[in-house]
């Protein structure tokens, strides 16, 4: 019989982490490998993935209490574990899944990981005091709780165990599965694709996708583009994605002049179509904290895309041989744009190519699976 799992997530939408655990899930329906999973949504709100998990058979149970209403939201989760029987449960939500293990105190099982997704530490408080105070009583908690700590990247796991040694078995970096078919199997036209949003058949697409947020400073993008339009006037920025930044940024391309050479087209479902038809990449995240891991990059480097990140990015999600540069942002726009064009003339890794390097790395979907489950049997 497998092991019976709770997952613990925000709610099963649009978010990165929640993306990557269905993904894996469908994986595992597709495969051999049987699965028990249940997730446990902190919103009550439904999510747009969650027909595709409950047509596999999975549960999703909601938590009657929010996360607000600390004491009572314990008490529940408390009971669905008791009630649930599981044998393992898998805390998704970084130094918040404090509270997730305090409800498993007392219990005789589950086994109780928390996965850290992100160096962000967020602890969901406006207050300049209590920030620290509850970040680091949080993090105690899940260094003393948790059978297993997991990072998604080597800088992920470090920041989460500050100055803790790593435990051999128990301390684990565990890499995204990354599915190369939507990459594989997508038809595009990058001239009718152009031509659709008005663009010049020979435009030199910038693709920013991702939130339009200041933690992932797209900004910045719009200051590189004005730059490069200098000396490559072909180029253009497309943002895919939308935010709290999304009114400031058209605002900044009006005082740049840029509104024949920007477009944005919010959240799209044809991503890896509209990175095939671009040419390069750009992701200024700031570089404290740094993210995570960056699917996006690897998704990026799959569409066969010339890469331009800040020092935000970690190593891991770059695939050998792919065609990138990682700048500081203490470098001016000016010399990102003269990165961005000498990109432009480089020969990317091509799409096939990067495909055969996914293969061969930790974030392979077999691969990557089979070191999920190995989490739950050790």
């Amino acid at each position: 019989m497998p092991n019976r799992v709770l997952h613990i997530v925000e709610t099963l939408d649009r978010g990165a982490v929640e993306n990557w655990l269905v993904r894996m899930f469908c994986h595992a329906c597709d495969g051999d490998g049987a699965v028990d999973w249940t997730f446990y949504c902190e919103l009550s709100a439904p999510g747009a993935l969650d027909n595709k998990v409950t047509q596999l058979g999975a549960r999703i149970v909601r938590s009657p209490v929010a996360i607000g209403q600390t004491f009572k939201f314990i008490q529940a989760l408390r009971k669905e574990i008791r009630n649930g029987g599981y044998d393992v449960i898998h805390c998704h939500h970084d130094v918040i899944s404090a509270l997730y293990l305090v409800a498993t105190i007392g219990l005789r099982k589950p086994q109780r990981i928390v996965h850290v997704h992100n160096a962000d530490e967020a602890v969901r408080t406006s207050s300049r005091w209590k920030g620290p105070l509850l970040r680091g009583l949080f993090r105690r908690i899940c260094l003393g709780l948790a059978d297993k700590i997991v990072g998604i990247s080597n800088h992920t796991l470090d920041t989460f165990l500050n100055g803790r040694k790593r435990r051999p078995g128990r301390d684990v970096v565990h890499y995204y599965g990354i599915d190369p078919e939507p990459f594989r199997n997508c038809q595009v036209e990058p001239e009718a694709f152009r031509r659709e949003l008005g663009l010049a058949d020979d435009a030199r697409i910038l693709l920013f996708a991702g939130r339009l947020v200041p933690e992932k400073n797209p900004q910045f993008v719009l200051d590189v583009l004005n730059e490069l339009r200098n000396f490559e006037p072909r180029a253009v920025g497309i943002f895919v994605g939308s935010g709290s930044e999304t009114v400031a940024l058209k605002n900044r391309v009006l005082e740049l002049t840029l509104e024949e050479s920007v477009r944005f087209l919010g959240w799209r479902d044809n991503v890896p179509e509209i990175m095939k038809c671009s040419d390069l990449f750009i992701l200024p995240r700031p570089e404290e904290p740094m993210e995570g891991f960056g699917i996006a990059v690897v998704e990026a480097q799959l569409a066969g895309l010339r890469l331009l990140l800040s020092q935000g990015i970690p190593d891991d999600p770059l695939l050998t041989g792919s065609s990138s540069q990682r700048l500081s942002l203490a470098e001016p726009a000016e010399k990102w744009a003269r990165a961005a064009y000498s990109l432009l003339k480089d020969k990317p890794l091509g799409s096939n190519e990067a495909a055969k390097k996914l293969a061969e790395s930790s974030m392979d979907m077999d691969r990557a699976l089979t070191n999920l489950l190995q989490l739950y049997r050790e």
